[in-house]
């Protein structure tokens, strides 16, 4: 499927410049441009997505650890130990 896009001149040559220097064709350089920002993106929608979730399971369940009882574990983790996550209680 072919699909257009306009460009500015500055974007276009710099697009160019840089194929030049890659020795690929500035529509591959644009076509892995565009993967990246999609693939990108996507996994910035699903994190907010999680987020999302968290906050909507928090507010019907109220469980939760703290944030010292969190802390506590990562730093037992950063330090290479084999830690259990903290219990939730609500």
């Amino acid at each position: 499927m072919a699909t257009s896009i306009n460009l500015d001149d500055a974007l276009k040559s710099r697009v160019r410049h840089l194929a030049g220097l890659r020795h690929r064709s500035a529509h591959a350089i644009m076509c892995e441009a565009i993967e990246q920002y999609v693939e990108r993106e996507e996994r910035r929608e699903a994190l907010r997505q999680d987020a999302i979730n968290a906050w909507n399971e928090y507010q019907a369940s109220g469980r939760h650890v703290t944030q010292e009882e969190a802390d506590a574990w990562l730093t037992k983790l950063a330090a290479g130990e084999d830690a259990k996550p903290p219990e939730c209680h609500g």
